[in-house]
């Protein structure tokens, strides 16, 4: 009895030593968020100093180079815990728009204030930048708060971590958020460096970290040695520091017993690169998890997208317009309607359509279910009806069986199903297996010097990666993958160029300014077939859309697109990065269609 109290005292103990670890550890990794919260105000209160003082420009662009070197630091906390204030304190110099309430926020922070001090800073301008650096220490003190009275579990701090790499290969070393000043090389591997502590905070006894900490400071190093953004070999630094640096991170949580963060979310929590073959979860895209993706359903959904009984006059299917040799888009500049009539705009690739978060050039609709009703009821596409069609199926004994096996659940077909299966299908669509894929992975021989070339062009002097972000090279915005983009890029209207493309895009439903020629963000992935390219189809090569973005778009050809959200000046890239970066995108096609 004695000893089975002593044995229970000793239990005790132990777990109440164990939690006070565990709260200390907590504890401390907020205090140090805390910390270089303050480093970053003093940061910035130098920076206002300077403006305040009529500093000279160097000056005052170095202690801004300063300032965000330091916001750095703490960037995978602010991000991964509070996204909506680090938005307007190093989000793009663009306006946030709420398009269901159809209202606008001007953008404040970093980006903005780099503009006003940038290439050219102007003494007039100083007023502005005074008003922009006292809403940025506005925000610095509710990240404290915030900070202050919120948990910071290990589990969150390695999600953090892990997402605060997949930030920096696909928007740290792209130059996303320093567009002008670009630079972004020593800001990423200043971004690195935040990994360490928290982990050692958590156990610096941990078997990885010295392994970590090593990578990392190779990392680091290599971005000082190597600042020229133009120049920087973004293929050789994510293949040999940051894959590497992610999958210690995996090790370590592993290491620990740190569970998984529940939640939704298209990155699956599992993976150990971005670039693992399943790093994607199409189900974080469904409305609910009856709309999940299994096989059976994409079987089903294979069917009907090949039934022409689906239109109206029973002589056109999905595949019509989608074929499948040419990764489901026509090879045409745009589809005829019904009628015999043109439409309107291009087909896209329905590869990789499921990693988004709106359908249509113009987004109209927010997931596939909607977007294949939109189809067949439209009456220039498919005419269809969705209760004639509904009722066909419940008189069909191949597609009573179909759907008794996808929808084990429910006693007979639903109208809904029907555009859930067609969804399922698309959304098996995504093979992650091109010659890009198989380097990410390991394959050193995957890719030829000319395209590695292409690839660090794409995400660098090229601006590319900027808008079709790495891996899934489309405009849903990493880390989280939560929001789609769109871009106003000023397409001409025809193949001479001479004036700019008449569509509005995304303003015909949502009517704001901003929006006026604005088209979602297509996948590049599949590029290589999938022509003719852009909204209308008016360019028929991969080299006459580089040579469009060379010139700078709309505006670069002369165009009025004062809402232009794509660079304007010229990128200034020679013929043979030209044809370096068309031969990298060559490499983004999945193997079937090789």
């Amino acid at each position: 009895m004695k000893l089975n109290y002593f044995s229970f005292l000793f239990l005790a103990l132990c777990l109440f030593f164990s939690c006070q670890k565990n709260e200390t550890s907590k504890t401390t990794i907020k205090q140090h968020l805390l910390v270089d919260l303050n480093k970053l105000n003093n940061e910035i209160v130098q920076f206002e100093k300077l403006v305040d003082q009529n500093a000279s420009p160097k000056e005052i662009v170095e202690q801004f180079k300063k300032s965000r070197l330091f916001y750095k630091k703490v960037e995978w906390a602010i991000e991964y815990f509070i996204p909506e204030t680090a938005r307007f304190m190093n989000g793009p110099a663009l306006d946030e728009m709420e398009l269901e309430e159809n209202r606008s926020f001007e953008p404040h922070g970093f980006q903005v204030i780099e503009e006003m001090i940038y290439p050219e800073y102007k003494f007039s301008d100083k007023e502005n930048v005074i008003r922009e650096i006292n809403i940025f220490k506005s925000n610095i003190k509710q990240l404290k708060s915030t900070f202050d009275v919120i948990t910071i579990s290990d589990n969150y701090v390695l999600d953090a971590l892990e997402q605060n790499v997949f930030r920096v290969i696909a928007l740290g070393v792209t130059g996303f958020d320093s567009p002008i000043l670009q630079s972004s090389i020593p800001e990423a591997g200043e971004s690195l460096l935040s990994i360490s502590e928290p982990l050692a905070i958590i156990n610096p006894n941990n078997k990885s970290l010295p392994e970590l900490k090593k990578i990392v400071a190779k990392a680091q190093q290599y971005c000082n040695d190597n600042t020229n953004f133009n120049a920087f070999d973004r293929a050789f630094f994510i293949t040999e520091y940051l894959n590497p640096i992610s999958k210690k991170i995996k090790a370590f949580q592993k290491e620990e017993n740190i569970k998984n963060v529940k939640k939704t979310s298209p990155l699956k929590q599992e993976i150990e690169t971005l670039f693992d073959k399943d790093a994607f979860d199409v189900n974080a895209f469904v409305l609910s998890k009856d709309y999940n993706f299994t096989a059976d359903k994409a079987k089903l959904g294979e069917k009907l997208f090949y039934d022409t009984s689906l239109s109206k006059n029973n002589d056109r299917s999905c595949a019509t317009c989608h074929h499948p040799e040419k990764a489901f888009t026509d090879g045409l500049k745009t589809n005829v309607s019904l009628t015999g009539s043109k439409l309107a705009r291009n087909t896209p690739t329905l590869t990789y359509a499921s990693l988004q978060n709106a359908q249509f050039w113009d987004m109209r609709q927010l997931d596939l279910e909607k977007q294949s009703v939109d189809v067949i009821q439209n009456k220039d596409e498919m005419h269809g009806s969705m209760d004639d069609i509904h009722a066909k199926i419940l008189l069909n004994k191949e597609y009573i069986n179909l759907f008794k096996k996808a929808y084990p659940t429910t006693a007979k077909a639903e109208a809904w199903q029907i555009q859930n299966a067609i969804a399922s299908y698309v959304r098996s669509l995504n093979a992650f297996d091109s010659r890009f894929d198989e380097y990410m992975r390991g394959n050193k021989n995957a890719l030829s010097n000319e395209e590695i070339e292409g690839m660090n062009l794409f995400m660098g002097k090229a601006k590319c990666a900027t808008c079709h972000f790495t891996p899934l090279f489309n405009g849903t915005v990493p880390p989280s993958y939560s929001k789609t983009e769109h871009e106003v890029i000023g397409t001409p209207q025809d193949a001479s160029g001479k004036k700019l493309s008449s569509d509005q895009g995304r303003y015909l439903y949502n009517k704001m300014p901003q929006l006026v020629g604005a088209f979602k963000t297509p996948t590049v992935r599949n590029a290589a077939i999938t022509a003719p390219y852009m909204h209308n189809g008016i360019f028929k090569t991969l080299e006459e859309v580089v040579d469009f973005y060379n010139k700078g778009g709309g505006q670069g050809l002369g165009y009025e697109v004062e809402n232009q959200t794509l660079p304007f000046d010229e990128l200034k890239l020679t013929k043979k990065e030209e044809k370096a970066l068309v031969a990298f995108m060559k490499a983004l096609t999945d193997k079937k269609y090789q």
